[in-house]
């Protein structure tokens, strides 16, 4: 059974193209039925729109509780018989509300190994840190701050003279790979 899949992202979209290009090119059994975003000038709403998905755009300034944005956004993701939730470099922490609706069917992907360097600047945490590898993590979304339990994770070398830019690009590189990869190990092993 395919496995209909919501992707949440905030940003340019890389993650989310290369999720909806590695479905397609690995014959990967999901779909990706719905991007949700919080910005509607985001460069990944150009991606969707391209690739012929719907957006749904959240002004979370509209509502007057996260609660209340977070409950439309569960509507609308039942709407669509979202099987599974993807965060895709979406800078906002996911509530009780999305985290009740679908209990250990929404990952994160991470551009750290996770537990170091949580949060926003996990790229530019480990460059500052001088550590001589960092990676990228895939985890199921908890409460916390990049705590919930790790699924995977990609060591990347970190180099010498290497900028957050640099880094970032084999960073990035890294999560194209792999997030696919743990999407179609988890569907085969019937966990989403």
């Amino acid at each position: 059974m395919t496995k209909r899949l919501a992707v949440f992202a905030s940003g340019t979209g890389t993650n989310f193209s290369a999720l909806d290009r590695a479905i397609k090119d690995r014959q990967i059994p999901a779909e990706i039925v719905l991007l949700v975003c919080d910005h509607e000038q985001a460069p990944v709403v150009q991606r969707a729109q391209e690739a012929h998905i719907p957006t749904l755009i959240v002004d979370f300034h509209a509502y007057s509780t996260k609660v209340a944005a977070e409950n439309w956004i569960l509507r609308n993701l039942k709407e669509n018989q979202v099987d599974a939730v993807l965060l895709a470099g979406y800078m906002r922490i996911v509530g009780p509300t999305l985290l009740q609706g679908y209990p250990h069917r929404i990952l994160n992907l991470h551009p750290a190994l996770l537990p170091k360097f949580p949060g926003r600047h996990g790229i530019a945490d480990a460059l500052a840190a001088g550590v001589r590898e960092t990676g990228v993590t895939v985890h199921f979304v908890d409460a916390g701050v990049d705590t919930g339990e790790i699924i995977a994770q990609r060591v990347v070398p970190v180099n010498s003279g290497d900028t957050v830019a640099s880094l970032a690009t084999r960073i990035h590189d890294a999560e194209h790979d792999l997030y696919p990869t743990v999407l179609q190990r988890l569907i085969d092993e019937d966990v989403l």
